[in-house]
């Protein structure tokens, strides 16, 4: 009896590190002094970071800040979807930056369909958020983890949960 092993693709943010970036974030504007007297602020809630900034350019600014920390704590930029540029309240500007969380379906499809190109003997499948994908050998499967860090996704993608059962 042969043993099948599976991995899942994913792509997940820490969020505990989006927390602590924001906190640096608001730490700096704080201490900058073109900051000083300014409205500017970022916040996290239902999976976006919300930047209200006084212009264009401290949104720009803020935004540079937001991702400066970001790297820095690990964040790859790809995580975070920027919306547009909004009028808020007040003669300032607002932009709201989505944390991408999972793979979605499209996504997930593109990732099945070059799996089965390989033309290699593992299944492929969208559960959820994710990708799983099973096969007997698991040289298969270190083969197609390969395959997908090879290509430039539009989302930061990790393989965990790498099982033999």
């Amino acid at each position: 009896m042969s043993k099948e092993n599976s991995f899942d693709i994913v792509s997940r943010v820490d969020l505990q590190e989006i927390d602590n970036t924001l906190n640096q974030v608001m730490k700096e504007i704080r201490s900058r002094f073109d900051f000083k007297g300014s409205k500017c602020s970022v916040e996290f809630s239902d999976g976006s970071i919300l930047m209200h900034a006084d212009n264009d350019f401290k949104l720009k600014s803020l935004v540079d800040i937001l991702e400066a920390k970001a790297v820095k704590r690990g964040i790859n930029l790809k995580s975070f979807r920027y919306g547009k540029i909004e009028k808020a309240s007040g003669d300032t500007v607002r932009q709201k930056a989505e944390v991408v969380q999972g793979v979605d379906k499209e996504l997930g499809r593109e990732i099945i369909k070059l799996v089965k190109e390989a033309k290699l003997k593992v299944q492929a499948s969208i559960q959820e958020d994710q990708v799983r994908v099973t096969g007997k050998n698991r040289d298969d499967l270190q083969k197609v983890i390969q395959l997908i860090k090879d290509r430039d996704w539009e989302i930061p993608l990790q393989f965990v949960n790498m099982r033999t059962f």
